[in-house]
Formats: C-alpha cells, structure tokens, sequence
C-alpha cells in the first residue's frame, strides 16, 4: 500500500525475515520458449493458455474484472490500456472480457527463474484525538513547514515538543502511529467514533532501517515467531527498550488527513485481496496480474487475479509483489505473516494501441 503519491517504504514486510516453502516448481530454462514485449516490461515472459493458469477458472474474476474498470479512470491514459478500458465498461463477465482482450504471460526474472517473493500489507485503524489529553499525548505530525526541521531524524523528532498546529491528531501509543508510518496511511478512530482517513504528506529522507532485523540480532524474538504481532507485543512489553529500537529506523513519515481510504500510486482507492504493490521498472499500474501463491496461516494455494495499483519502496525486483489484504485487525493477521513464494502472470493486451 504505497497508499500515497511518492515512493517510499511502506511495505511492513521488511521488518522481519520470515520463511517460505522450500518447494520448487520453477522450469529448467532451456524447457522454456521465452518472448520479449519491451515496451511492457523488460522481463522474459513465456505465454500461456487461460486454461493453464491454475486458479483462474475458480476465481471470481468478475470483482477482477471491477477492479480494473475501477483502475482506468487513471491507467486508461497508458497507451497501452486506453483500448481495452475502453471496452471495459461493455463486458460483465470477466472471464470472457480477460480473454477476448488479453494474452497471460508468466514473468521470469533474468536468471530464467519464476519464482519470485510475495508479501502482504493492510491500512491499520489507530484510536486517537484531534487534542491533547492525559489519554491522549503522543504526536503525530503533520509535514513541518520548516525544511530544517522536516530533514530531523525520528528520535531528535521523539525528543521535541511540537505546537499544537504542527500535530494531526495524538494518540494513546507510540507504536501504532510507527506501524501506520510503515504502511503509509491509515485511519484514526476519534473518541466521539468518528473515523478519518490519513494519508502519507511527505518523508525526512533519512534511511529506513528494519527492526525487526534488530530484534532478531538481540534474540528478543525467534524467527519462527517472527510477525508484525510479535514485534508489536514486545514493544509494549519492553517499552524502555522499544524507543531505542524505534528510534534506530530514522526514517520518519508525516501524514495529512484524506477524503479518501486507503489509495495506491495509480490513484484509486485499493480493493482488499485484489491490488498488489510491484515494482514499476518491471510491472506497469493498471495492469491484470495473476497472483499464484500461498495463505500465509493455512499455506494453501492462493490463486487470484489482480490489478497493479501501488508501489513502495521496499518492494524492488523482477518477480516481487506486495498483496493488499485490506483495513483492521483481520488484515494485519495475514500481512503481518505473508512473506512467501511467488509467480506472476501478467496479462498483455492483444491490442495496445488505437487512435
């Protein structure tokens, strides 16, 4: 989720190392009849028939279908998918619109292997107040309008007191408004039940460093353990020592309040379970990719087409995605955990461009 306008990192996925199956199904190169599109990625794709695409007959790609309708209202501007939005708005039936107007491709990277990583990310829901209370103090700040103080690192930030015009809102933690920083937006519960959105506003441009990295050095906790749960629980089990291992990312994040939720790099809002974060040098917004990987929780195969609408930093490489798994606590129980193998099967327009 990027979930915001510029590139940063916004993936939780690189707080923490987690293991994948050791399971590999990648085919020996020379098995492989690879074919080059460069003006839609500079990866080696092989093509494919619809029905070799394990999933895509058991799932639902009539949301598919919605969500990339939803999408062109800005990738339509993209030559190569101002034809097919274009005739989007005519097909209800997904599978039938996927067929008629685009050919599936498997992406492999350039060493001739498929498998890629896939992890997942979420829009965190944080209580919080517009004011400063015994409840309510710890700050979360609004882009500062002093260059010199926007450039400061997290813990001199930590260390200052901030007008009250340079705050959004207060909450009652330290740690949520560090994990909502990680994902790039989110919501904020008021005491009166009110909910707004939050939205990325800017970055100091110090390095991201990983915690989770750090607890794994310290043996706070075991890589077997290792989740977003995790290292939230002994944050506020160890809060002495927590603000030094927060403090050691030094990258910080202000935010703005949004009309709009949760909001990828293509400008539209993110639907949950069927937008992915890629990177950009090898997978275009807008674009319909098949996502073939496995539950995080049951490790069962999961099989889903969905359209590229985000970004982040933290998401860099020739077969990488982040999987958008939606707002709340439910969301955080699989992203939190998602760190698995990946193959990508990108759709291709058969018609790309039409004056």
């Amino acid at each position: 989720m990027v979930m915001k306008k510029l590139h940063i990192v916004v993936m939780f996925s690189i707080l923490f190392v987690a293991c994948s199956p050791k399971q590999d199904t990648t085919e020996p190169v020379e098995k492989v009849e690879f074919i080059k599109i460069e003006e839609i990625t500079s990866l080696n794709l092989q093509k494919l028939k619809y029905e070799d695409i394990y999933g895509f007959d058991t799932d639902d790609i009539d949301i598919a279908l919605s969500v990339f309708r939803q999408g062109c209202v800005r990738s339509r501007k993209n030559p190569n998918l101002s034809f097919v939005c274009s005739k989007s708005h005519v097909y209800q039936d997904g599978k039938t619109f996927f067929k008629t107007f685009f050919t599936p491709y498997m992406l492999y990277k350039s060493n001739g292997k498929k498998d890629g990583t896939l992890t997942g990310y979420y829009e965190p829901i944080i209580a919080g107040s517009l004011t400063k209370s015994k409840k309510y103090f710890h700050p979360v700040l609004k882009l500062p309008k002093n260059k010199w103080k926007k450039k400061l690192s997290r813990a001199r930030l930590n260390n200052m007191t901030h007008k009250s015009s340079e705050v959004l809102f207060y909450t009652d933690n330290k740690i949520d408004p560090f994990f909502m920083e990680i994902q790039g937006s989110g919501k904020v519960k008021l005491p009166d039940g009110t909910m707004r959105n939050v939205g990325y506003a800017g970055q100091n441009g110090k390095k991201f460093y990983p915690i989770g990295k750090k607890l794994l050095e310290i043996k706070a906790i075991k890589e077997k353990n290792m989740s977003l749960e995790a290292i939230r629980q002994w944050c506020e089990e160890n809060p002495k020592q927590s603000q030094n291992i927060l403090n050691m990312n030094e990258s910080k994040v202000y935010f703005k309040f949004n009309e709009l939720g949760a909001t990828g790099s293509l400008g539209v809002p993110l639907v949950a379970r069927r937008n992915i974060a890629v990177d950009r040098r090898h997978v275009p917004l807008g674009f319909p990719v098949f996502v073939q990987s496995f539950n995080p929780y049951t490790k069962e195969s999961m099989n889903t087409l969905t359209i590229a609408a985000d970004t982040g930093g933290a998401i860099k490489g020739e077969v990488r995605a982040d999987f958008f798994w939606g707002t709340g606590k439910e969301a955080l129980k699989y992203a939190g955990k998602m760190k698995d193998r990946l193959n990508m099967i990108i759709f291709i327009p058969k018609v790309v461009y039409r004056r």
